[in-house]
């Protein structure tokens, strides 16, 4: 119960709508504890009662707290309540509280939700309310409280109070022995809706990026499935043209040969004789062949070109080395032919684990291949020396296609990480009983 009860938390608190809600809670519970609005109220107005203020200060600022909590929903009209409500404060000469960072927080939101042109609107709307209000303050000789002092522009006059601006002072307005500038915190409250915005439209641009990302991922990731299945028609076709001009072809011969040996048995015992030899020969050409087919599955390949064995391992191997991985070949014994399959196979395993060394060894993995020649079979061994990432279990599905192949010719495979790092790839192929 006390399980399902995490999960039910955990799954609630992933939600966007239970985050903003529990922004909105911390805010309110914050402001209360911490700023205690209501005798701040009382002590500015100068009255225990508040003279009303403290009931039409909660009125803005409870919209305010609803507008964060709704901020994903409605951005542009939430960024309006709270504006508002920063703008009833203000009005009342209160010092800012801890409420009022609603209207940077919403109007990063609206950075990350809208074009550029509509959270550069907005910014340079709440600017020009933050200039009229420091106007505002300043002409009403008072600074705009909530702000440090050390962001107040005054400058200390020995004269009496003046009631109007001398000549020339452009915007400074003198009273008592202070002269409160015009643009009397604009700067800090400029500055925190500025970075508000910065940070949404960055937080915007970021994700529009990773959007893009996964959007040419999800095409190529298309592409691929296209690929494969044009390639599956492809082996398909392939496999039928080649079991209908070998096998048919050997079932054919073996027929007629059947035919002639039942016609002469009583007649001709030496040409039924005959005909039984050719039809076991033809029988045993037509399953090497058949096994040339079946092992060939899997693969795609042009069959109006000859299919790659380990004469072209050199070319297999540049193409390694300018990929950015070194790599070392070592011949043990005397190269000797091979029959198709297994000199397919073989440069096929080597092709796959060094395919797998380039994807998972990482930057800077070296890789030797030894190929060990034997009268009756051929030994294939890729050893690496990056980090060990290739599925030892046969989980990676070119492990899998190597034990396929493996499997089909009757070697073995053994594939794991090396005893000093790496991954290791180790192949026995025999070589007679394959092709004939």
């Amino acid at each position: 119960m006390t399980q399902q009860l995490a999960v039910t938390l955990r799954t609630w608190s992933r939600r966007p709508a239970s985050q903003d809600a529990a922004l909105a809670f911390a805010m309110l519970a914050i402001l209360v504890l911490v700023n205690d609005p209501n005798a701040i109220v009382r002590q500015l107005a100068g009255d225990p009662a508040g003279d009303g203020r403290g009931v039409l200060w909660w009125v803005a600022t409870v919209p305010a707290v609803a507008g964060v909590a709704l901020r994903r929903r409605r951005p542009l009209p939430m960024l309006a309540v709270c504006t508002l409500s920063a703008v009833t404060h203000m009005a009342q000469a209160l010092p800012l509280m801890i409420v009022d960072l609603g209207v940077p927080i919403l109007l990063y939101t609206v950075a990350t939700r809208y074009e550029r042109a509509v959270s550069l609107t907005a910014l340079a709307g709440l600017l020009l309310i933050a200039t009229s209000l420091s106007l505002y303050h300043a002409l009403a000789a008072s600074p705009v409280r909530g702000l440090p002092e050390a962001f107040q522009a005054v400058t200390a006059l020995p004269t009496a109070p003046v009631t109007a601006p001398p000549a020339g002072t452009d915007g400074v307005h003198l009273v008592g022995r202070q002269a409160w500038n015009a643009w009397s915190g604009l700067p800090v409250l400029g500055s925190a809706l500025v970075a508000s915005w910065a940070i949404g439209s960055g937080s915007r641009s970021r994700r529009a990026y990773l959007d893009e990302l996964h959007a040419h991922a999800q095409d190529l990731e298309r592409e691929r499935d296209q690929q494969a299945a044009l390639a599956v028609a492809a082996e398909r076709g392939r496999i039928s043209r080649e079991l209908h001009d070998v096998v048919a072809h050997g079932l054919s011969v073996m027929v007629i040969q059947a035919q002639g040996g039942g016609a002469a048995l009583d007649n001709r015992p030496a040409d039924t004789r005959a005909a039984l030899e050719a039809i076991v020969k033809t029988g045993r050409d037509s399953l090497a062949d058949m096994r040339r087919v079946l092992a060939a599955v899997g693969e795609v390949d042009d069959t109006w070109h000859p299919q790659p064995g380990l004469a072209q391992l050199s070319t297999l191997l540049d193409q390694v080395r300018r990929a950015g991985t070194p790599v070392r070949l070592h011949v043990e014994g005397t190269p000797a032919a091979l029959p198709s399959t297994v000199d397919l196979s073989a440069y096929r395993i080597v092709q796959e684990a060094l395919t797998n060394t380039m994807k998972h060894a990482g930057t800077g993995a070296r890789a030797d291949v030894v190929l060990s020649y034997g009268e009756t079979e051929v030994g294939i061994e890729i050893v690496d020396d990056g980090r060990s990432a290739a599925e030892s279990d046969g989980g990676g599905n070119g492990l899998r296609g190597m034990r396929e192949r493996v499997r089909l010719l009757e070697g073995r495979l053994a594939t794991g990480p090396g005893p000093r790092g790496g991954f290791v790839v180790r192949a026995t192929l025999p070589i007679r009983g394959h092709d004939a």
